[in-house]
């Protein structure tokens, strides 16, 4: 019997976690979420900046235009776990056709090209007085680059296209083949001579760092994260209602709003 009821027990789980992959039923929780990933971002970012620029030493060689790396080095990790999430909601859309893993993609694709502008343009302010210029065609920066141009394409694509159904598929398999450039960006610095110093934080090894620095940077880190899923519902929300703007449910809660 004990057994019958875990099953049971075990199968309704899942089915709830299902019912989230409606539209109508994701709605409500998006925006019950939304408060706390920004309370999370305010949070972590007020408690980054302030260990960041008051807490973490000078560095020994590159003085205090080092500390721009607090946001530089966050922004390109999320430039590329965006995308690699983007093409896995998009990949899921056009495997099972479901509306909502399209929907998440074509969110979260404008987050991830403010990331990997973000990561341009302070590495290019970081560039200018370690290398002596504000761009170079380095291994790294190029992939860089061209992750901002698969985002920036993605958005397009879907943009150009009116069927929805069409511009998600067309969506999808650009995301899906672009993925192969973010192996290249996180590997540019090993597999090529690069101007771009390595990593220095690492999960293999001690962190080539003060401990301070690695807080400064985790922290802020969490907050990208937390901006980036906050933004990311906030946006979706507005994909549900722009699409389920047919169905009966979305018809209800215009009227209970008006």
């Amino acid at each position: 019997m004990s057994k019958v009821n875990s099953f049971s027990t075990a199968d309704s789980r899942w089915i709830n976690w299902f019912k989230l992959s409606s539209p109508s039923a994701f709605y409500p929780v998006a925006g019950k979420l939304i408060p706390i990933f920004w309370a999370l971002t305010a949070i972590s970012g007020i408690a980054g900046l302030w260990v960041s620029f008051f807490v973490a030493p000078i560095d020994a060689v590159q003085g205090q235009g080092y500390r721009i790396i607090f946001v530089h080095v966050p922004a390109s990790w999320m430039s590329m776990l965006i995308y690699l999430m983007m093409a896995a909601w998009a990949g899921l859309g056009l495997i099972f056709n479901t509306r909502l893993s399209a929907m998440m993609a074509q969110a979260l694709a404008p987050v991830g090209a403010w990331m990997a502008f973000l990561s341009l343009w302070t590495g290019a302010f970081w560039g200018k007085p370690m290398w002596g210029t504000w761009w170079v065609w380095d291994a790294r920066l190029t992939s860089e680059l061209i992750l901002l141009f698969l985002y920036l394409g993605f958005i397009a694509l879907q943009a150009s296209i009116d069927n929805p159904r069409r511009a998600d598929k067309a969506g999808a398999i650009l995301a899906l083949v672009g993925v192969v450039n973010v192996p290249i960006i996180y590997f540019s610095v090993k597999w090529w001579n690069t101007l771009h110093q390595g990593a220095s934080v690492s999960l293999n090894k001690a962190p080539a760092m003060a401990q301070t620095m690695v807080w400064g940077m985790l922290l802020m880190t969490l907050c990208f994260w937390m901006y980036s899923i906050a933004v990311s519902l906030m946006r979706v929300r507005t994909l549900i209602l722009e699409r389920e703007a047919h169905t009966d449910w979305v018809r209800q809660l215009n009227e209970v709003n008006h």
